[in-house]
């Protein structure tokens, strides 16, 4: 495979080349953004793109047709739901809450607490088949998950545009598990959100494009007296990024003080942090970071949606040093160093919030390349 850079304007549209000019993809990322990392054995086209944003739509992939990807991942909430915990087919609720898909390309780790999932394409199964909790619920329905596929004439041009090896081979591979993550994980790739109002601040050359409140918010969210900056300090705005300008891949998984019920910094048995997986108890209650793009309207907040505003987020939990240090139980002793907390004013506060609101990507959440291209019933 060959990467080209190409000048488009004043930004970077990446290619990548894989054997023919309708295999280009372009990223049209601004200059001043890295290209993402893409696996080897799933170059990204702009037919699988395609082809992946019709199965992220369709709500065929569910068992009782009632549910798609999208229904969890709205796309003018940048691809969250709004909701504290997802909903699945069968009314069970999941812990946490579904967490915003832009720029899903440059995450090393996937979902909040698992730091073993690394890939898209592995990813993609998780709601489609798990069981803990039901999701989609096509575990045991596998058969008729991709009879519904293939009855469909709009997926037999799209799989074969997509994935033209297997379509030749004539062996049943064009419908597989492997081409329907392949997709999926590669449409999810394409949700990029780099055109807020502070990106044409900070890189565009545009002083009047945020207010004066978000630039004192901007001096309060990278200063040291209330330190965001630690970990949402990247070109995401959080300290889990890949991408190939960067040799080694950055993981970060911090416990914020969110909950302490034990006083020795329990947190709620269904929502442990990465110490379900990794067996450490100093792991407890460490959850990755999200990203603060377009955060102004992925709201409820924290992994479990547990408060509604962002107001709330900055007075009732960081400048507490942690909401679990206002309880009864006191600060826990499993809280990241980095969350010390601060005496904060009506003003700061406002002005924080102007700032993150700057990071609002209005063309994002309006994308027709990203919206749902089977109309408002969400299929065919």
């Amino acid at each position: 495979m060959q990467r080209l850079a190409m000048l488009a304007g004043a930004g970077v549209a990446w290619a990548l080349l894989s054997g023919s000019a309708s295999d280009v993809y372009y990223w049209n990322l601004p200059a001043w953004v890295p290209s993402p990392m893409v696996p080897a054995d799933n170059p990204m086209t702009a037919a699988k793109v395609e082809l992946g944003r019709h199965l992220f739509y369709d709500k065929r992939l569910s068992a009782d047709r009632t549910m798609a990807c999208a229904s969890c991942h709205l796309q003018d909430k940048a691809f969250t739901d709004g909701l504290a915990s997802a909903t699945g087919i069968t009314g069970q609720k999941g812990s946490r809450s579904a967490m915003a898909l832009a720029n899903v390309a440059y995450l090393p780790t996937l979902t909040w607490a698992n730091p073993q999932l690394t890939a898209l394409e592995v990813q993609a199964l998780v709601p489609i088949f798990g069981e803990h909790p039901v999701e989609m619920g096509m575990a045991g329905k596998e058969l008729e998950f991709f009879a519904r596929l293939q009855a469909d004439p709009i997926y037999g041009k799209l799989f074969a545009q997509a994935f033209p090896v297997e379509a030749g081979q004539g062996n049943g591979s064009l419908y597989s598990l492997s081409t329907v993550t392949k997709a999926l994980a590669s449409f999810q790739r394409s949700l990029l959100s780099f055109d807020s109002p502070y990106d044409h601040y900070k890189y565009g050359n545009q002083p009047n494009a945020i207010s004066a409140s978000a630039k004192r918010g901007e001096n309060l969210f990278f200063g040291e007296k209330m330190e965001c900056y630690h970990c949402h300090g990247s070109f995401t705005f959080n300290d889990n990024i890949a991408h190939a300008r960067l040799p080694f891949a950055e993981r970060g998984f911090h416990n914020t003080g969110l909950y302490n019920l034990d006083g020795k910094g329990a947190y709620p048995a269904d929502n442990a942090g990465i110490s379900e997986f990794t067996g450490e108890a100093a792991d407890m209650g460490k959850f990755r970071t999200a990203s603060l793009r377009n955060v102004a309207v992925t709201a409820p907040y924290m992994h479990d949606g547990s408060m509604a505003t962002l107001e709330q987020v900055i007075r009732q939990h960081y400048a507490l040093a942690g909401r679990a240090g206002s309880g009864t139980t006191g600060t826990s002793p499993l809280r990241s160093e980095l969350i010390a907390g601060f005496e904060v004013t009506d003003q700061e506060v406002a002005d924080l919030v102007a700032f993150l609101h700057t990071l609002t990507d209005a063309r994002f959440l309006n994308n027709p390349a990203h919206s749902n291209p089977w109309g408002r019933s969400g299929e065919k």
